[in-house]
């Protein structure tokens, strides 16, 4: 799955994860043209791409929105290329 943010917040994803904040969720895409356009609502859209397989092999649970968003509480860092 992906994940579209802004150059700015690289670095901490990087270091902390993907973080839900003031979201009930971290949003996902199953493509990246969801992602494009959701980074691109706040800037120059940097996609990440989360390994979501392995995630779920070790146990994660994910949502799927009825707009099929994947959503979940919290990316890891070691799942995020």
């Amino acid at each position: 799955l992906y994940h579209g943010t802004v150059d700015k917040f690289v670095d901490s994803i990087r270091n902390s994860g993907i973080e839900k904040r003031s979201r009930n969720h971290v949003h996902l895409s199953a493509e990246t043209e969801t992602a494009i356009k959701v980074g691109s609502r706040k800037g120059t859209p940097v996609i990440l791409t989360v390994n979501s397989g392995q995630m779920y092999k070790d146990g994660y649970k994910f949502y799927q929105s009825k707009n099929d968003v994947w959503l979940i509480d919290f990316v890891p860092k070691e799942y995020i290329n």
